[in-house]
């Protein structure tokens, strides 16, 4: 046992504790927690952790939307009146219609220091230069990292409002040490370097901090990042707008994520019949906020898809954390799964595939359905460098049939021809 890091048993006294905190501050005063559970007879006082889980409902995007619907613009997810708020952000809007999302100060400060234990663990210090790679809007993310950085003493380096060339110069000028953006845009950004003779191989750049996509914890992805930026290391990261930052990488282990388990209650559930999943399983991800009391949500499914680790429960992991394991990161989101001739496809895996055999500078997935059964089709653009496309598409098709079983239909398209992102790829599309 690590003294640095608390104990299995510490851990969960402490998330007892905030939960009672949270459940005596948010009743009556939150409308929508007050009126959903006096509906269904739960009684607010726990006695522990398993009674809050076998007692207390799930709570769903679609009721969050209906609320914000019924009572808008802000829904009645508020513990609060509307002038203790301070924060406004929104959700991107890739599964569904958009949350608008309220925090007060205290709710935001909490959200910052969950924020900052992930610039630790990725070894991100005072007097580091951290690169925010993206245009600064309603999401969350970007503004809680640059705040996080910035308390805890970093030289913080918008990038917003910039082309991806000036955001290159301004990385190399500055001397930054440290980007923060996504997987997809840390390997625009290379391509970009490339296409102007830009060579990164030199750059101050230690450590890409990467979120917002599961490519993060995908080996083949993450490699091509770390080559493409001269073998800096790339630390995956996830979060929400609808609960804040979640997980951090495990220093000692690739792949994998920490919960922040001082800030969030959670569970992994299988998405069928809600029930626990043991270690080693793959289940949804349930999350209470514990520490975001003026907006918070109980044991929200959040669609995301993970594996849970036997570290941090049975044993301390190998960096001395007793925190939950997420084994792979964020594997996918269930409402992305499709079933190709009796095959389950995440995007993640066709993203390890297509990274993997490399060549590839962008690509797009098309599912269609024309009868009863779904067909996937892919579109790439090979790199400016890559001479025989025709040999790099056999090899895909190897490799698709390798790791799926599945014969694919590929073809090649003329460069600029696919769409690009600083944000969330655009890659699939369904029809």
């Amino acid at each position: 046992m690590n003294p640095a890091f608390p104990s299995r048993t510490e851990i969960e006294a402490e998330q007892l504790e905030q939960l009672r905190t949270l459940l005596t501050e948010i009743f009556p005063g939150n409308r929508f927690y007050s009126q959903k559970l006096q509906a269904t007879g739960v009684t607010f006082d726990v006695a522990s952790l398993a009674d809050f889980s076998r007692r207390f409902p799930f709570t769903t995007k679609e009721e969050l939307v209906a609320t914000q619907r019924a009572d808008p613009p802000f829904g009645t997810n508020l513990t609060y009146p509307l002038e203790r708020y301070v924060r406004y952000h929104q959700t991107s809007g890739t599964s569904g219609q958009p949350l608008r999302w309220l925090d007060t100060a205290e709710s935001w400060s909490v959200m910052i220091e969950t924020w900052t234990e992930v610039l630790l663990a990725a070894g991100v210090k005072r007097g580091d230069r951290v690169c925010f790679a993206f245009s600064f809007g309603p999401f969350i993310g970007f503004w809680l990292a640059f705040e996080s950085a910035a308390r805890l003493g970093c030289l913080c380096l918008p990038a917003g409002g910039l082309s991806s060339v000036a955001r290159l110069h301004s990385i190399l000028d500055n001397q930054a040490t440290v980007i923060c953006c996504t997987p997809t845009y840390a390997l625009r950004l290379a391509q970009v370097a490339a296409e102007e003779q830009i060579d990164l191989t030199h750059s101050a750049v230690r450590t890409l901090i990467v979120a917002g996509e599961p490519g993060g914890s995908v080996p083949a992805v993450r490699g091509r990042i770390s080559q493409s930026w001269g073998g800096a290391k790339v630390f995956d990261h996830h979060g929400m707008t609808e609960v804040g930052p979640v997980t951090y990488e495990c220093p000692q282990r690739p792949g994998v994520l920490h919960i922040s388990e001082g800030t969030f209650y959670a569970e992994v559930c299988d998405p069928a019949n809600g029930r626990r999943v043991e270690p080693g399983q793959t289940g949804e991800l349930i999350l209470t906020t514990l520490g975001r009391i003026g907006s918070p949500v109980l044991r929200y499914r959040t669609g995301d898809l993970v594996r849970l680790g036997h570290s941090g429960l049975s044993r301390p992991c190998d960096c001395g954390r007793c925190t939950m394991t997420l084994e792979g990161g964020i594997l996918g989101r269930i409402d992305d799964m499709v079933v190709i001739r009796g095959v389950n496809v995440f995007p993640s895996a066709i993203d390890e595939i297509v990274q993997s055999c490399g060549g590839v500078a962008e690509y797009q997935v098309t599912v269609t359905s024309p009868g009863a059964l779904a067909e996937l089709t892919l579109e790439i653009e090979p790199l400016p460098h890559c001479v025989d496309s025709r040999t790099l598409i056999q090899n895909l098709q190897r490799q698709f049939e390798t790791a799926l079983a599945l014969r694919v239909s590929i073809k090649d398209v003329p460069p600029g021809t696919l769409p690009r992102s600083e944000l969330k790829s655009r890659r699939w599309k369904k029809t």
